[in-house]
């Protein structure tokens, strides 16, 4: 045994426990413990949870808003501003903004992040390269999956999809995608096919980023349905994750209910990005400006598989963010008007489970025996409280090594 954790709250109602660690896993679970290891930490009844995710972020993008600020808030100049940007990435400067992104993260408590670096002609490789040398880097701190990423489009960037298949042989574990940034709706169909035929070559698992949009009266921004189906077509269930989905509030729900239904049989996984989706979103409209927001509680409802995600740290798509999670859950919660205790809980899953599925994590997750030793300490006596106090974090555990440790003092004087 290599780590003990003391009087720590796993589950609110019930009595702290003991966790005993060794060679990077959970060995034992259980109230008082008769054992002894070469670290204790006394948690003194503090609560704890699975080491927090970010299944969609992008680091080599993080960090730019103060170079080219995105004057008029709109989806349209974040990508032309970030087009000019990134035709200018240097190699170190990339690794130096996406390190304070990855130290912001462990400062948080995520343990795992899935990153989507873009691969195109005007940015090249840079991302992909940096992402591998970073996941290598950080291998001890956090897990970093590598995205191939065709933000500029695929049909629209000839030989794109070159390079996202070097990508894949560098070492890139995800087939990514874009399809909304194609000319017409028959290349949006076609991105989508390719994407697919990629991802069973190399056996990975895909990421489009998809629907993105305050409406779904271009075809191009309301692909749910045909990925869904094609999801289903080759066998790919579980296998697939749509990021933003934004347009799929936009339908009535009779409308929406099909299209529900057909992500749940897909067994689809869909990422909300709260804070960049609600920036960006509704900028036309003039009156009852629309929240920007996928469909959270339908989708739920639905039994589809729902996670959350930071997306953009500081840079023209979200000027704002530091790679929290409980930060933007709490966010979450007031956006899609989950209030109630058993819905502040789901929006935690959210952040954890839920994003662990979408990861593909889930056979190694979680704070039971035999799941990697990964977990957040918070400094506050409930589980349920996460959201609410968004505390500090007092021990971030990965693989049962200790990557931070943080220590808090007040004091109120009346």
């Amino acid at each position: 045994m290599e780590l003990l954790v003391r009087q720590v709250r796993i589950a609110d109602g019930k009595p702290p426990v003991d966790l005993a660690i060794s060679k990077g896993r959970f060995v034992a679970v259980q109230p008082n413990l008769a054992a002894d290891a070469p670290r204790v930490i006394d948690a003194q009844g503090r609560a704890a949870i699975p080491g927090l995710l970010e299944p969609h972020i992008h680091l080599e993008k993080a960090l730019l808003e103060q170079r080219m600020p995105n004057q008029s808030g709109t989806l349209a100049e974040a990508i032309r501003i970030t087009g000019q940007l990134k035709a200018q990435q240097v190699r170190e400067d990339v690794l130096d903004r996406s390190r304070q992104v990855l130290d912001m993260a462990i400062r948080n408590g995520v343990v795992a992040l899935r990153a989507q670096p873009d691969v195109d002609p005007i940015q090249g490789l840079i991302g992909v390269e940096t992402g591998l040398a970073l996941a290598d880097e950080y291998r001890n701190a956090l897990d970093l999956q590598i995205v191939a990423f065709p933000q500029e489009g695929i049909l629209k960037a000839p030989g794109t999809l070159a390079m996202m298949e070097e990508a894949l042989n560098m070492g890139a574990s995800v087939v990514g995608g874009c399809p909304y940034n194609e000319r017409t709706w028959e290349d949006t169909r076609s991105h989508i096919d390719e994407c697919f035929k990629l991802a069973q070559k190399y056996d990975r698992p895909v990421d489009l980023h998809a629907d993105f949009a305050d409406d779904t009266s271009d075809r191009r921004f309301a692909a749910a349905s045909y990925i869904a189906q094609k999801t289903i077509d080759t066998g790919y269930q579980g296998k697939v994750t749509l990021g933003h989905m934004t347009s799929l509030a936009s339908l009535m729900p009779d409308q929406a209910q099909p299209v529900l239904e057909l992500l749940q049989r897909a067994d689809i996984n869909i990422v909300t990005i709260p804070a960049t989706d609600t920036y960006l979103g509704g900028r036309k409209d003039q009156a009852n400006p629309r929240r920007g927001l996928t469909p959270v509680a339908a989708l739920r409802k639905a039994g589809v598989n729902v996670t959350y995600a930071s997306n953009n740290i500081r840079n023209a798509f979200t000027p704002f963010g530091k790679v929290d999670p409980l930060q933007i859950g709490n966010m979450l919660a007031h956006i899609a008007q989950l209030g109630s205790p058993d819905d502040q809980a789901y929006v935690l899953r959210m952040a954890t489970t839920n994003a662990a599925r979408a990861m593909g994590i889930s056979d190694r997750y979680g704070i039971e025996v035999g799941k990697q030793a990964d977990l957040v300490i918070l400094d506050t006596p409930n589980v349920a409280n996460a959201l609410l106090d968004l505390p500090p974090r007092s021990w971030v555990i990965k693989k049962g090594r200790v990557v931070l440790e943080t220590k808090h003092e007040e004091k109120i004087s009346k």
